[in-house]
């Protein structure tokens, strides 16, 4: 009773003293509750936010794949013309060129694309678009023989007639979904396409419908056919056919092949700004793509956004050889969001598939994970020193002016370690009262972070407040202690005196 009585008066005597400890520690639990609970979900926001800068993960038939490999082109996603993939460069009649304006001569089905939200890891996948890269003429005129109507094909000698008088040759065009809703076998629907692939586009008018003739073209493209939102646009394509198979690139039983000029009219429905090569290229449904290609149900790459866990060891031994790890690494492996193991679950479900994860986004993402959480913990760290030094300094103020109480306690007998205890315990109260205000006002602090930042709220784990109550504990602890044994380094005497 006369102990708690004893603290009790210590925070009537001493109320701004008190105060000021109490606000130090209230500070410092503000900063590190803020801080750490950031730095505990940054990493599913960081990866989020990442994430909406384009696919993380590129899907390819096998051969292409290969070929990629063998030649060491690109694997950043998100260019139409080719550049995501290395080998569907684009080339304009201006002179610009891609490094390959071939069409591509591997396909995946495209109705085989929606088993992607099928694997493990299918709530990961935030997007996907699969792609049909092609290229053809654009803003050509139809003249002399052989010309055929907004549709359908003309032979050999009018589609040269034509073709010499496009406004551009060559265009990439990119067959995709826009915003298509998929309907799985479990009765579950998703969207899927490039209006969530490409959210840094700025646009002009509206993205394309899905399975519709209309388009959007990039603004350099536009700005060579002249045209504007609300226009239509012809395309013509040479396409190779059997002259007894009508199938593409096939010959017939005579051995002998032929060419024909297919043709599509769009209506142009946005006008995009990419800031890349895609600002020359025609986006359209891929419906569109095939029919003016002749390639149904074809697509040649799919992009793929997933939120995924940054690479450590593991993941890169596997992605290396996943047969290379042990049966408890490979299941820990394949139980976790790395970009290796959604990509090896997205080809046990599409076969003749290969992903690859884009590596510069993966690496991206992880060195920009592990920066952010660095400065977090350092500034974390800085608020507890500098919330011990501050304690230290008004624990020894306010020990030095209870130097006659405190020596008349040691002069009735009481010992070094109760007067320990007794401002140990003193400073537990006020600092526990400082810590739990802190705590709530750092709640509140992460929140407003998270949705100034990120546009969502921080997700506060329990482990947070037990970290930060434990680390200020020790904080106050240390910083009370030494100002306690400097002060009953001294005699009675020389403290009551004041020497």
């Amino acid at each position: 009773m006369f102990f708690l009585k004893m603290i009790s008066r210590s925070f009537s005597r001493q109320f701004k003293r008190r105060l000021l400890i109490a606000v130090t520690v209230c500070l410092s639990a503000t900063v590190s509750v803020a801080m750490l609970g950031v730095v505990f979900d940054v990493g599913d926001k960081l990866n989020a936010e990442l994430s909406t800068y384009g696919s993380n993960i590129v899907v390819q038939p096998k051969s292409d794949a290969v070929v990629s490999d063998l030649y060491n082109t690109g694997d950043s996603a998100g260019s139409a013309s080719g550049s995501s993939s290395g080998s569907d460069g684009g080339s304009t009649s201006d002179g610009s060129a891609a490094a390959d304006s071939a069409d591509p001569t591997a396909f995946l089905k495209e109705s085989d694309a929606q088993k992607i939200k099928t694997i493990f890891w299918a709530f990961n996948i935030t997007n996907f678009a699969p792609e049909l890269n092609i290229h053809a003429d654009a803003g050509c005129v139809v003249s002399g023989a052989g010309s055929a109507g907004s549709a359908g094909t003309a032979g050999a000698s009018g589609a040269a007639a034509s073709a010499a008088k496009c406004k551009a040759t060559n265009v990439p065009i990119v067959g995709t979904w826009f915003a298509k809703t998929l309907h799985m076998d479990s009765g579950e629907s998703t969207v899927a396409g490039m209006n969530g692939m490409r959210s840094w586009w700025k646009i002009n008018g509206t993205w394309p419908k899905d399975d519709s003739e209309q388009a959007m073209v990039g603004s350099a493209l536009a700005a060579k056919l002249g045209v504007n939102v609300g226009d239509s646009v012809t395309l013509d394509k040479t396409i190779a056919v059997g002259a007894d198979d009508n199938t593409n690139g096939g010959t017939g039983k005579t051995g002998k092949s032929s060419t024909e000029r297919n043709r599509v009219k769009v209506k142009i429905v946005g006008i995009f700004d990419s800031g890349d090569s895609d600002n020359s290229a025609i986006y359209m449904p891929s419906i569109a793509a095939q029919t003016l290609a002749n390639l149904p149900n074809s697509i040649d790459k799919i992009e793929v956004k997933a939120l995924t866990t940054p690479d450590n060891d593991l993941a890169r031994k596997a992605s290396k050889n996943p047969n290379a790890l042990t049966q408890d690494e490979w299941e820990t492996w394949y139980c976790t969001a790395y970009p290796s193991s959604i990509a090896y679950q997205i080809e046990e479900v599409l076969p003749g598939a290969v992903a690859k994860q884009v590596r510069q986004v993966a690496a991206l993402q992880g060195d920009v994970l592990n920066k952010t959480q660095a400065v977090m913990v350092l500034m974390t760290v800085l608020s507890l020193v500098a919330a011990a030094i501050a304690v230290a300094n008004l624990m020894a103020a306010s020990i030095g002016e209870r130097g006659s109480e405190l020596a008349l306690l040691k002069a009735i007998g009481a010992t070094d370690g109760a007067v320990s205890r007794l401002m140990l315990a003193e400073t537990a109260v006020i600092s526990l009262v400082g810590a739990i205000a802190g705590a709530l006002l750092g709640s509140g602090v992460a929140q407003i972070v998270g949705h100034v930042v990120f546009g969502s709220g921080i997700t506060m784990r329990p482990m947070v407040f037990v970290l930060v109550f434990v680390l200020l504990a020790v904080t106050v602890l240390v910083a009370s202690l030494s100002s306690i044994r400097a002060i009953l380094g001294l005699r009675p005497a020389e403290v009551l005196h004041g020497r």
